[in-house]
């Protein structure tokens, strides 16, 4: 393949993971709207998000082994045009309860996209760009959550929520007219008598959404109850991966790869660590220190620009250096920035609160893309698209893990009460205390680095 092909397929990727996260990103300033429109509880607005979010869950893993199956291009190809075309109907929906359907259905083509997009970045860059590329494809996410809020502020203010969706598939339809499906030979295709394993789809399919959701209702007993299935499910399905000639999660690769295993443990642990870090510090924003929603949201700017401005930096630093070595570094900066947030007051200075989200922010961009690099490049060719499926896993479980956290310390120290400034005070010490567990997390995670660090590389992915 070319320079030139391989740079329009970063291009169309990467738009790709901008607009899947300025979606999720300017639907939540949308959901006040929304709300307005359809007279919505709490409840059944929590349900537009949460939708999007379980389906996406659910097919992550499974969508690894429909693009080994099928063809990772294809995959991407039909999966980004389904997710515009899903986005442009979802400026018609005359409910709410179709738009929560649609919003789950757009997970489908998301988690799809995801996982082929990370593969193909594997298989046409040769191994002394493919940092480059990574640290390029992992910038565009980020700067869909940056613009989110303020292009979706804008539209709702100018328009509605419909015209977003309408805006965003408009988006989707341009990126879908790159022509990328002229490129031939894109990726590696397994042998058609492969089989799909939809027993373990369906077990994954089902536990993982459960476990997540779970964490969000934490302590009632239906959170509890719900956490203990889905936990008794994820082994069920890891069991009966070991037991398949066809896994979508190869169990075998685990034990005999440690850089693998500890490099997908890293990832986990570290979004499990960082996620939350913009929800507990939008509660401490504006309610312990009484900002409001956009002074707030401008002070939170920068732990997203750092990482969207330095992931291209970091991709290209490990064509040069050792890739463990820049997210090892990463994870340090991320555990220094997590121990200086333990120690928020009610007066701390903003210009402190500024320097500690961009250096979390510049931390999380050095480890982002090399963790992705170690991933892709400890495989061969024929389990790409599985390692690509197991570490979006990792990633969205450990997203969703570090949510659950926040919430759970929140339900524990403020409780269920209505927030009045009477409880201020103990919503500073429940963020002073997520940010010390999550501390606590990223320092085990920097071990799980290092032990990953001492392991044989497997054989690297042999470029088109």
């Amino acid at each position: 393949m070319s320079l030139n092909e391989r740079k329009l397929l970063l291009v169309a990727i990467t738009l790709t993971g901008f607009l899947g996260a300025f979606v999720v990103s300017s639907t939540n300033i949308a959901l006040p709207m929304i709300q307005k429109d359809f007279q919505l509880s709490a409840i059944a607005l929590s349900w537009i998000p949460l939708a999007y979010v379980l389906t996406t869950a659910a097919m992550l893993m499974p969508s690894g082994r429909v693009a080994d199956l099928f063809g990772h291009k294809r995959v991407y190809l039909w999966s980004s045009r389904v997710f515009a075309l899903l986005l442009l109907v979802t400026a018609l929906v005359p409910s709410a309860g179709i738009l929560v359907a649609l919003r789950a259905a757009q997970g489908i083509p998301a988690a799809l996209s995801i996982t082929s997009s990370t593969a193909l970045i594997a298989f046409v860059f040769p191994k002394e760009e493919r940092g480059k590329a990574f640290g390029l494809f992992a910038a565009g996410p980020y700067i869909g959550l940056t613009l989110g809020p303020v292009v979706g502020g804008l539209v709702l203010h100018a328009t509605g929520w419909k015209i977003l969706f309408l805006v965003a598939g408009g988006l989707g339809v341009i990126n879908c007219l790159i022509p990328v499906w002229r490129n031939r030979g894109l990726d590696w295709r397994e042998a058609t008598r492969g089989r799909f394993d939809w027993l373990g789809a369906a077990v994954y399919a089902l536990a993982l959404p459960a476990l997540l959701l779970g964490l969000t209702l934490i302590p009632g007993w239906l959170g509890i109850s719900l956490v203990v299935a889905g936990l008794l499910g994820v082994a069920l399905f890891v069991r009966s991966e070991s037991r398949v000639s066809d896994p979508l999660f190869d169990v075998a690769l685990f034990r005999r790869n440690r850089l693998f295993a500890f490099s997908n443990l890293a990832a986990f642990v570290n979004y499990a660590a960082t996620l939350a870090t913009t929800f507990l510090l939008s509660l401490y924003l504006q309610f312990t220190r009484g900002l409001d929603a956009r002074t707030a949201g401008l002070i939170l700017f920068a732990g997203a620009f750092f990482q969207a401005v330095f992931s291209p930096v970091a991709g290209r630093l490990v064509d040069r250096v050792r890739a463990h070595s820049v997210a090892s570094a990463g994870m340090a900066l991320c555990v220094a920035a997590l121990v200086a947030f333990v120690f928020l007051g009610q007066t701390t200075s903003y210009v402190y609160i500024v320097v500690v989200l961009s250096a979390l922010g510049l931390g999380f961009a050095l480890f982002a893309s090399p963790i992705t690099y170690v991933v892709m490049g400890s495989v061969d060719g024929r389990h790409v698209g599985l390692a690509s499926s197991t570490l979006a896993s990792f990633r969205w479980a450990g997203q969703n893990f570090s949510l659950g956290i926040a919430g759970l310390m929140l339900a524990l120290v403020v409780g269920s009460r209505t927030l009045e400034p009477a409880l201020y005070p103990r919503v500073l010490s429940s963020v002073r205390i997520s940010f010390a567990i999550f501390a606590g997390l990223c320092l085990a995670g920097e071990v799980v680095l290092v032990l990953g660090s001492h392991s044989v590389q497997r054989p690297a992915i042999t470029s088109q």
